[in-house]
């Protein structure tokens, strides 16, 4: 049948002209503005049917468009798998998706085949896990970590390429980023790093997040981590608190995540072909290109 539907008006003028008139495809489509490949599809269709031009003339527009543009049969809904009753039963020993699918089509024939099957079920376990939104207010957290793409330094006398830390903090309502590097992640200079952060920004957010890192963390946990000592000192002079990330969720300190990510793209990759010989000369750079991103 036709695919592209045509006004009824000028359908039934190419069938009138070629079945009444007889005159040819290209006169036909200068006459209605329509194309000769067009035309000749219509007129296939009409003799495919059987319609000559009175039996056209006694059709309604209605008929004649149902003829013609014959709706497209509804396609055929499968049967769905019930996912919150499959993720029960892969809880239990040795059941396995395939195991649940032959099981699925003894109850349904006509169910869903073990591909999609699969699908639908993978989407419904990825629906389960959602993820909350985190509000930030102004001032309220910082969030600090290290690179893990490291800066380099060459050594004036050697020549040696050392490879030094990029530490990392924002803040989380406005995104305003302090970068450094530094030789190590060790205590003394994680907490260096954020003390001039803190300065940076000039005041104290209410709680500082970093990452379960043992400058920070003497034991990680969960739910109730060990603070480092000395980093628990820098909180108490400043008045404000530690509160790390719990471990493997890189959701709590998503901020962090994206600065690191905008700290190795926007800063350490535009400064890979540039030679530093001291700590300073490299975080002079780092703080101009800071100030640009």
């Amino acid at each position: 049948m036709a695919t592209e539907r045509l006004e009824m008006h000028v359908l039934r003028e190419i069938l009138r002209q070629k079945l009444v008139l007889g005159r040819s495809h290209r006169e036909v489509a200068a006459s209605v503005r329509v194309s000769a490949g067009k035309v000749g599809s219509v007129c296939l269709d009409a003799r495919a049917l059987g319609l000559d031009a009175e039996s056209i003339e006694a059709l309604s527009d209605a008929e004649l468009d149902a003829r013609l543009y014959p709706k497209a049969p509804p396609l055929v809904v499968r049967p769905e798998p019930d996912c919150a009753a499959v993720h029960l039963e892969m809880r239990r020993p040795g059941v396995t998706l395939a195991l649940l699918h032959v099981e699925f089509l003894g109850a349904h024939p006509d169910g869903l085949r073990y591909t999609a099957f699969c699908d639908r079920y993978r989407e419904w376990v990825k629906r389960r896990s959602p993820v909350m939104r985190q509000t930030h207010l102004a001032g309220d957290k910082l969030f600090v970590d290290y690179s893990g793409m490291k800066a380099k330094l060459v050594d004036p006398q050697t020549r040696e390429v050392v490879e030094v830390e990029v530490f990392v903090a924002v803040l989380g309502a406005s995104n305003y980023t302090y970068a450094e590097a530094s030789r190590t992640q060790q205590v003394a200079e994680f907490v260096s790093s954020v003390s001039r952060a803190i300065d940076f920004i000039g005041g104290v957010p209410r709680a500082i997040v970093p990452d379960q890192l043992k400058s920070a963390v003497v034991k990680a946990c969960r739910y109730d981590p060990s603070i480092q000592r000395t980093t628990g000192d820098l909180a108490r002079h400043y008045g404000t608190t530690i509160l790390p990330a719990r471990p493997r969720s890189p959701r709590d300190k998503a901020k962090v995540e994206v600065g690191v990510q905008i700290a190795e793209r926007w800063l350490l990759a535009r400064i890979r072909n540039e030679v530093f010989t001291s700590l300073g000369a490299l975080n002079a750079r780092l703080a101009e290109l800071t100030a640009d991103c």
